[in-house]
């Protein structure tokens, strides 16, 4: 069971820019693909951004599609977040985890996630 722990959120201005992290232990993380989610007051849970393995393959909502880039380094064990252009409404708790097509595995671990608020 691999387990996640996300950092490098913050507060950021609109139209500004933020990475986040995402570390895995437990298992070799080369062997999963990995999702984004994000959670913002009020809202469900909700897949942005997916990565494949070896990275062939990529896929995001549409709402973040063109501001947000997915990436990963298999050797660091860590999948990244960048983000661009960020929005109002791109404030929301961010996770990671196991996952594809914007779902979550079933048997998916949830780390604490990290707070992105986006502000002037």
């Amino acid at each position: 069971q691999l387990q996640f722990v996300e950092s490098g959120g913050g507060l950021v201005q609109p139209g500004g820019s933020l990475r986040l992290s995402c570390a895995a232990s437990g298992g070799s993380l080369r062997y999963y693909n990995v999702c984004w989610f994000r959670q913002a007051p009020g809202r469900e849970r909700e897949g942005i951004a997916c990565i494949s393995t070896t990275s062939s393959a990529t896929n995001y909502a549409e709402s973040v599609k063109g501001r947000f880039t997915i990436s990963r380094d298999n050797a660091k064990s860590t999948v990244y977040l960048q983000m661009t252009l960020a929005k109002p409404e791109d404030t929301a708790v961010y996770f990671c985890g196991v996952g594809w097509d914007m779902s979550p595995a079933p048997a998916n671990s949830w780390g604490q996630g990290t707070q992105v608020t986006v502000s002037s």
